[in-house]
């Protein structure tokens, strides 16, 4: 196996991609060549994509420093070397039910949207709403300074946040929409996936897995 299938395949072993029968498209940056994009496609061996070109369907609109927006089915995602793998076109939002497996830190981690936008959540069921940093709401598009001003207390003292809500929050193929955030200037290495979100499913444990079902 060459250095690229190498790296396919710790990918692969790492973020846990959907497999190629899934119907949403699992895509994700694993570099970047000079100015074309090298991606991986349902756990595809990385292909090299220039701007305006397609791959298996996903079609590489830009690429600008560790980063590409792509399309598929009229949907734009922004990627990033290193980052979790997102889905495109297929799955719908409709879906009802999230399954998420306990990470080897004792946490339950997922790739998801805010807003359409790609990023990485952590179940907090001690957190109120969704919890992210000034760097990942901008990321996400959130002009959060149109947001509500509040003071935040934090081990270092109060510091100033933003609560707004947030149009989408969508985790695999399932949506929900108008959730409560909080964001803060704070840096963090993920966003909170809190009861804002998680208030909208009966959740179940089940040793290290958990069953989210959406309510109705």
């Amino acid at each position: 196996m060459n250095s690229l299938g190498l790296f396919a395949a710790f990918l692969l072993a790492v973020l846990g991609w959907l497999p190629a029968g899934a119907q949403a498209e699992s895509v994700a940056l694993a570099g970047m060549l000079g100015s074309k994009a090298l991606l991986v496609v349902n756990g595809t061996a990385p292909k090299t994509v220039a701007a305006g070109e397609t791959h298996q369907g996903v079609k590489v609109i830009s690429t600008s420093g560790d980063q590409a927006v792509v399309e598929q089915s009229g949907q734009r995602q922004t990627l990033r070397v290193g980052e979790a793998p997102v889905s495109l076109g297929g799955a719908s939002g409709r879906g009802s039910r999230i399954v998420l497996t306990e990470s080897s830190g004792g946490h339950f981690m997922t790739p998801g949207q805010i807003n359409g936008r790609a990023v990485q959540f952590m179940v907090d069921t001690g957190a109120t709403g969704i919890g992210m940093s000034t760097q990942d709401a901008e990321r996400a598009g959130i002009n959060y300074r149109n947001g509500q001003a509040v003071q935040i207390s934090t081990a270092n003292g109060a510091i100033q946040g933003y609560r707004l809500k947030l149009d989408s929050v969508r985790v695999g193929d399932v949506e929900v929409y108008g959730v409560d955030a909080v964001v803060t200037p704070q840096p963090m290495p993920f966003v909170l996936l809190g009861n804002s979100f998680l208030s909208r499913f009966q959740m179940k444990r089940d040793n290290s897995v958990m069953t989210l079902d959406k309510r109705y």
